[in-house]
């Protein structure tokens, strides 16, 4: 006598059959150099939002999929291309909408790379190339999951399912807020699963339940009206690299901890975490000791940070014997869950004017706040997430922070206040993702297909 497989393991049979195909598309998406960066070519942004918008037709399930852009509101400007899917629940079923992003990091160096950026290349079960990982993956999960969903049952399923694949994230979501007033009914939904973040190592799976908020700007160190020779008037008047020298060294103390009054912790357990799991991670030489205090995955997901990302000052090539009158420089700080992201940003401006050396005069620009976040563990989809992690990966998750911060998550949290919001990925520790040869682990995107096509047909037998 035959036993018809269930429901859940067709779809899990349906989902790993989709997995060549969508890695293949994936490829096809790689090609795309999708940079939303000011001063890169838009239109590739666009293809690659056209491209997305072909995949998502070809389902054959959505109301509508449409290419849309929203205005930035501070600039007036266009904001880069997304794509907008929707598709109405039946019978009572809940509305779920899976969020990714196309758009992608610039590539760097390029000579630090192994292979071409945009040239989808298999090494050691790895795809390498940008956007392997962050985030043209999660766009393939939510594609092939929902692939393995229409093989099992067909179109005329009852879960309501929006898709939201954003072209401007890596550059800042500067039109987010207003894209999602501007559609909020087509993207209103029950669960939301933000396909962006990482997973505890390549066969453990993971929630993300804390994100850690940002705060970037730039500020201009002046100390002269001019610049002026070195050997004349050194040793009397501070040059600006000097005075920002002694200004940023009060950002830290002597163990590399923030030493900012006004900027907060969270006190959270953490999971065990090594030193030499660190040094593996990041890539820590054997002579370089980490920093802060506490265990590790506290200094990461719940402590604020200070970095200076970026620098306007003479290169080594143009260096002269001259006093540099003034200079600019990109400080990124990310803040604890729990403190609002102006209320930091309030803290280091204050305490960077408090520490100004020599009366420097300093001016604050291009201010850019997003506010972390805490995951509300309780409901029921969380649950079946769980549930479908643990048989996607054959290992049940693990329930982590970020130190990264992904702000628009906010922005949902306010816009559809009711709604319970998942964060996932497709990444693991060594994708190294922004960083030159980024890839993805073949395996980790099966497991994490799996488990979004087995959370889809979950929530398509449930009543939220």
């Amino acid at each position: 006598m035959t036993v018809e497989p269930s429901r859940p393991e067709s779809v899990r049979e349906a989902a790993l059959a989709a997995v060549p195909a969508a890695l293949a598309d994936l490829g096809t998406l790689v090609r795309i150099p999708s940079i939303a960066f000011p001063g890169f070519d838009r239109a590739e942004v666009a293809r690659s939002a056209a491209a997305v918008q072909g995949l998502l037709e070809d389902l054959g399930i959505f109301d509508s999929v449409e290419v849309k852009t929203a205005v930035i509101p501070e600039t007036g400007a266009e904001g880069m291309p997304a794509v907008l899917a929707s598709r109405a629940a039946r019978n009572g079923r809940p509305t779920i909408l899976l969020y990714a992003h196309h758009d992608v990091q610039p590539v760097g160096d390029e000579s630090l790379w192994e292979s071409a950026p945009f040239e989808p290349t298999v090494r050691d079960g790895r795809l390498y190339g940008r956007g392997a990982a962050d985030d043209k993956a999660g766009v393939m999960a939510h594609v092939g999951a929902l692939r393995a969903l229409v093989e099992v049952l067909g179109t005329d399923f009852d879960l309501g399912v929006n898709l939201f694949i954003e072209g401007e994230e890596e550059a800042g979501s500067a039109s987010f807020a207003a894209f999602l007033s501007e559609n909020a009914d087509a993207l209103r939904a029950d669960v939301i699963v933000v396909a962006d973040s990482g997973n505890w190592d390549a066969t453990t799976p993971a929630l993300t339940v804390s994100l850690r908020g940002n705060v970037r700007f730039t500020l201009t160190v002046k100390t002269l009206e001019h610049a002026s020779h070195s050997g004349m008037f050194g040793g009397a008047v501070p040059d600006a690299m000097l005075a920002t020298v002694k200004l940023l060294s009060t950002l830290w103390d002597d163990d590399g901890a923030v030493a900012v009054a006004g900027l907060t912790e969270r006190d959270a357990e953490t999971p065990d975490y090594s030193e030499a799991t660190l040094r593996d991670e990041a890539g820590l030489p054997a002579d370089v000791q980490p920093i802060g205090r506490g265990t590790i995955l506290s200094r990461i997901w719940n402590k604020p940070t200070v970095t200076v990302t970026g620098i306007d000052f003479p290169s080594v090539k143009n260096a002269s014997n001259t006093l540099t009158p003034e200079l600019s420089l990109v400080i990124s700080a990310r803040v604890a869950p729990g403190q609002d992201a102006r209320e930091a940003y309030a803290a280091i401006e204050a305490h960077l004017r408090a520490h100004a050396p020599f009366g420097a005069e300093l001016t604050f620009s291009d201010v850019d706040c997003g506010n972390p976040f805490l995951v509300d563990t309780s409901g029921a989809a969380v649950a079946q997430a769980r549930a479908a992690l643990e048989t996607g990966y054959g290992v049940a998750p693990v329930d982590i922070g970020v130190g990264g911060s992904i702000p628009f998550v906010a922005d949902l949290v306010r816009e559809f206040p009711g709604a319970q919001i998942l964060v996932t990925g497709v990444e693991d520790p060594h994708a190294r993702a922004h960083s030159p040869n980024e890839s993805l682990h073949l395996d980790t995107f099966r497991h994490a297909l799996v488990s979004e096509a087995l959370l889809l047909e979950s929530l398509d037998a449930s009543r939220l």
